[in-house]
């Protein structure tokens, strides 16, 4: 089996004709982009190439990056809209109670009363928390602040949630 690959960035364009690409960056680890860091390129046909990062810089939110295959713009213009991956094993580690959307994303939430609510679809980051995404059986969805009031224990593991429904939840 191959191993699981996270999305770190995309590939947006390419910059100048010396092989360089602008990457947004989707991943909260910037780092990601340094000198010498194995990346994966992922086109829209799941085709691999993966790549070693020779220079790096932040432009405007995006990183300006050239990977030491490439040295011109014929090279890496076929990559445009491809997503820039990592191979899981090579994942920060998190502080405890800290998740990758991965990990949640298909999460079976219950209630404190052990009643099933549905499967966590998406994840929101509005601002000050963020909100997970559960989508609820007839069609409906459910937002969940992932606050401390609400959240009362994750297990990545077994692919479970367990909240407390405050009042006004499920309306």
């Amino acid at each position: 089996m191959t191993e699981k690959l996270i999305t770190v960035g995309k590939i947006a364009n390419t910059h100048g004709i010396r092989g360089e690409l602008k990457i947004v960056p989707e991943t909260d680890f910037p780092e990601r982009f340094d000198k010498g860091n194995a990346l994966i390129i992922v086109d829209p046909q799941n085709k691999q190439t993966p790549v070693t990062v020779q220079t790096s810089r932040l432009h405007k939110n995006v990183f300006i990056v050239q990977f030491t295959q490439f040295s011109n713009i014929n090279e890496v213009e076929k990559f445009k809209g491809s997503l820039l991956k990592i191979e899981a094993k090579n994942q920060q580690p998190l502080e405890e109670g800290e998740y990758y959307y991965h990990e949640i994303i298909g999460c079976k939430v219950i209630t404190e009363e052990g009643q099933e609510l549905g499967l966590v679809s998406e994840v929101l980051t509005p601002g000050a928390n963020d909100v997970w995404v559960v989508d609820l059986p007839k069609g409906k969805q459910l937002l969940l602040p992932v606050i401390d009031d609400v959240i009362l224990d994750v297990d990545v593991a077994a692919k479970t949630i367990r909240i407390h429904l405050m009042e006004g939840l499920m309306e």
